[in-house]
């Protein structure tokens, strides 16, 4: 099966090394989070998850975005928040810099895996970010990213800001809802998320 027709045919063993690859690279996290009962590395589980929305939100996404989502977090905890100043400039770079760091970081394993430098280049575009809003494959990405973020991590975030008012938690379901497309609002609208039962009031509020 070709997944990408207009790049090299596609070959499960390359792809199954590159995720093992970068499976093996995000097992190596120290952070561990409960996932039923069962302690997991943080970054393995969320690419875990981040495969698994894509497989419902666009189960016919082509090979490499199918390897961004992967990678799209890897090794994530080896550049901590307090590596850059602890301003709002800061985060900004930071930002900027991880998503460096995660193209990187995804492409030296693929090309450990046996990708030629066209899909590897296509790969860093994705998970670097460049052209949200703009390029297909990086608002998928970013769509998946808000997804999952809303069923499996928006109910932790709150919980750890329990100073935020609920102007405040308006404003930031508004901007995860705003970094998503039409489809991926369609989506959500339709039920294809579990939305955490004790934010959905809020979460319909926002968005309306």
């Amino acid at each position: 099966m070709n997944l990408n027709p207009d790049s090299t045919p596609f070959q499960q063993d390359r792809f199954d090394k590159a995720l093992s690859l970068f499976d093996a690279a995000n097992a190596a996290d120290p952070n561990l989070e409960d996932a039923g009962g069962q302690l997991r590395p943080k970054e393995l589980l969320y690419a875990e998850r981040m495969s698994e929305m894509l497989g419902r939100f666009c189960p016919a996404a082509d090979e490499a975005v199918r390897l961004a989502v992967r990678a799209q977090h890897i090794r994530r905890w080896t550049v901590p928040r307090n590596s850059y100043p602890m301003t709002p400039e800061g985060y900004k770079q930071w930002r900027s810099g991880l998503y460096k760091y995660h193209a990187e970081t995804a492409g030296a394993l693929m090309r450990e895996a046996g990708y030629d430098d066209e899909t590897v280049a296509r790969v860093e575009r994705i998970v670097a970010k460049k052209g949200i809003k703009l390029n297909d494959d990086t608002q998928l990405l970013e769509d998946i990213a808000s997804l999952v973020f809303v069923e499996h991590y928006l109910s932790a975030f709150a919980a750890r800001h329990p100073e935020y008012d609920e102007p405040k938690w308006r404003d930031i379901i508004r901007k995860t809802w705003q970094k998503m497309s039409a489809g991926a609002r369609d989506f959500v609208l339709a039920g294809g998320i579990a939305l955490p039962a004790d934010l959905t009031p809020l979460i319909v509020k926002a968005i309306e």
